[in-house]
């Protein structure tokens, strides 16, 4: 997966967490490096880390405006 591409982009993100549940959250990608994202869940409000194995989809957010 090439998260890369969405550095500095707010994307839907789902992946499966430390308990093998799947989760949706929307998130600022910050930096994707060494197995790891990190980024801005927009849905906790908090800075989150990921792992680049356990994200199952990405989509870009398009906002009307």
């Amino acid at each position: 997966m090439r998260i890369e591409k969405y550095v500095g982009c707010v994307v839907i993100m789902i992946y499966l967490d430390r308990r093998g549940k799947f989760s949706k959250r929307e998130v600022r990608v910050q930096s994707a490096r060494d197995g790891l994202v990190r980024a801005f869940c927009l849905t906790t409000g908090a800075p989150r880390v990921f792992r680049i194995e356990n994200i199952l989809a990405l989509e870009p957010v398009r906002h009307a405006g």
